[in-house]
């Protein structure tokens, strides 16, 4: 069953597959705690393991009917399509979803009772006992295997053609490939000598696209025509107004270093990275609407219908606060947005960083509630001033006498003047900082400890801001606004 409907899928939206929705659903229903204990667990596979589950569970459910229809075929029948109208309702209740496409799912139940029915057949026709009369007959299990085992290859051959019918389908990846950017009319400041720091496990200033984190609430990533999509601003505006793609790259775009962190980055965590952005400023967008008085909130959505409350200020000061089409020197990949999306400067992504935006309301926080709040999280997420260690790993075997720590820092929008170190329960000492690039960029620094003695040792971190205000030391989870505290992690010098 959803083999079939995968298959059929691909020649309808790309969110009508029942597989897919189910696990939408599922996140979308996924109250806070679980959702942290599952990026906590599995980091940026929590997604792959979601479909690991839902495969091992289909499975499950799949020989339950199977079961089912050896004691009635009837009711078999009946949990089919059950669980068709449960798949049907969660691909029609997606944001980019019409009637048509419940189409692949009311396919793959039809294809699922054909299947069940045939191996129900199989399961009970009978052959003659090798020399034996009619009279000596009884059930093939020879032939039921085979059934079985040809069900299972159709379902694989199913699923392996539908990925690369999508594939050929996919007008966005073409799209995507045939892409050149024009240059930014306001380029990025050259980054100053000493930025990165050469150590062993430290990060690289400027995160590879493919090593940049992914937290999102989209299972399947949307896949959009560049030529199809556009942005529709409106709400407490005078002029409500739609961009397209080409119209918006003929804006007068700019680039900017910026780092982006997720809310459920925990203490010491690595949801977080740097990257060079190309796109338009929201500013300008939001001067083209003109704002009413009244209105102090952006509400952002996503093709996947996912949104955020972004504060209106936050879009509409002097941060560079964009509409990004590029990462890195390359069009936005389809897993970080494309072919636009937000980022800005001083906020956690889930109030900020709207990935696939296809829609700008302009509103009152009173008024409009966006996806994460509804579920617990606060309104508005401003960053926390943070700091961590990125070598020596936790746990690190190190040899003894000069023991190199180095990490990364982060205030955006107040830069970082000061990083401590304290080793054991020793006093605070200043860490070498490397040169800083903006506010908005993280800063990475380094500490040596000479004269490292043998045994099991703590190292622990924390960081001031360019105004001289220290990073808090009271321990608080990601829910609802985000990790605090300083890190402190053990390692062995030998």
């Amino acid at each position: 069953m959803f083999s079939v409907a995968q298959l059929a899928s691909a020649f309808f939206n790309s969110a009508s597959s029942p597989f897919f929705a189910l696990g939408s659903a599922i996140i979308d229903l996924t109250p806070p705690w679980l959702k942290d204990f599952a990026i906590a667990t599995f980091g940026t596979n929590d997604k792959l393991a979601l479909f690991i589950s839902i495969g091992v569970a289909a499975a499950v459910l799949s020989a339950l009917i199977g079961l089912l229809a050896k004691r009635s075929f009837a009711l078999a029948c009946t949990a089919i399509i059950a669980l068709a109208l449960v798949l049907a309702s969660a691909v029609a209740a997606r944001a980019s979803t019409s009637l048509l496409d419940v189409v692949p799912t009311v396919l793959g139940a039809v294809v699922g009772i054909g299947a069940l029915h045939w191996l129900a057949r199989l399961a009970t026709a009978t052959v003659p006992e090798p020399g034996q009369g009619t009279a000596a007959a009884g059930p093939s299990r020879r032939m039921f295997l085979r059934g079985a085992v040809l069900s299972l290859a159709a379902a694989a051959l199913a699923t392996a053609v539908s990925t690369s019918v999508s594939a050929t389908r996919n007008m966005a990846v073409a799209a995507r490939n045939a892409l050149r950017l024009p240059a930014a009319r306001t380029k990025a400041k050259a980054l100053p000598e000493g930025v990165q720091i050469e150590e062993a496990n430290m990060p690289r200033f400027v995160t590879p696209n493919q090593d940049f984190y992914r937290i999102d609430t989209a299972l399947s990533v949307p896949q959009i025509d560049p030529n199809q999509w556009s942005l529709r601003v409106h709400g407490m505006v005078e002029n409500e107004f739609t961009i397209g793609f080409d119209e918006l790259l003929g804006e007068e775009l700019v680039e900017t270093y910026l780092t982006l962190t997720c809310v459920s980055n925990p203490v010491g965590g690595d949801l977080v990275g740097n990257a060079k952005w190309l796109g338009y400023p929201l500013r300008k967008v939001l001067e083209r609407a003109v704002p009413q008085a009244g209105a102090d909130m952006v509400l952002s959505t996503s093709h996947d219908g996912f949104s955020a409350s972004t504060p209106l200020q936050a879009l509409t000061d002097d941060r560079m606060a964009l509409l990004a089409v590029g990462m890195n020197g390359e069009p936005l990949p389809f897993e970080h947005g494309f072919p636009v999306r937000m980022v800005v400067p001083g906020l956690y992504g889930y109030v900020s960083a709207t990935k696939w935006v296809i829609d700008l309301e302009v509103t009152r926080f009173q008024d409009k509630a966006a996806y994460w709040t509804t579920r617990g999280w606060s309104e508005r997420g401003p960053i926390k001033m943070s700091s961590r260690i990125n070598t020596p790993r936790p746990f690190a075997e190190v040899p003894a006498g000069e023991v190199v720590l180095g990490g990364t820092a982060w205030a955006q929008t107040r830069g970082i003047s000061r990083v401590q170190v304290q080793i054991d329960d020793g006093p605070w000492e200043d860490a070498q900082l490397a040169a800083e690039a903006s506010l908005d960029t993280w800063r990475q620094w380094r500490f040596v400890w000479k004269d490292a003695a043998p045994g099991m040792h703590a190292a622990s971190v924390r960081a001031y801001d360019a105004q001289g205000k220290l990073q808090t030391s009271e321990k608080a989870n990601p829910v609802p606004d985000g990790a605090s505290g300083w890190q402190r992690l053990q390692f062995t010098v030998q």
